[in-house]
């Protein structure tokens, strides 16, 4: 009888790492540290990925609209589910703007802080 709780316990002991370990995989690969966006006639942006996820913690405020996919964001605008400027303009300053107001560190509110012209 002793040696099945311990069977038992080592089971459960072994089935918990494993999905811990799991888990930690799944969650861990959170994409590039420092991503490049197509900033049209303005120039590339570049764009600190990391640190959004760190000050947000919650993807699904970028990714609800933005694919996790290189190019996502152009796609959306080559087949007219998001307008020219809608990202910068409804998305990024907006947030930037709105925790500024609220007295957090936030990104750049103006296009030129963001753009770098070649």
């Amino acid at each position: 009888m002793k040696v099945v709780k311990i069977a038992v316990l080592t089971f459960v002991a072994i089935s918990f790492v494993a999905l811990a370990g799991a888990y930690t995989i799944q969650t861990d690969n959170k994409g590039a540290p420092q991503l490049t966006l197509n900033g049209g006639t303005n120039g590339p942006v570049p764009f600190p990925h990391m640190a959004h996820q760190k000050a947000l913690g919650d993807c699904a405020l970028c990714h609800q609209l933005f694919p996790q996919k290189v190019g996502g964001i152009d796609e959306l605008k080559a087949s007219g589910e998001l307008q020219k400027k809608q990202v910068m303009n409804k998305h990024c300053t907006k947030c930037h703007k709105q925790m500024k107001n609220e007295g957090k560190k936030t990104g750049p509110t103006t296009c030129k802080a963001c753009h770098v012209k070649s």
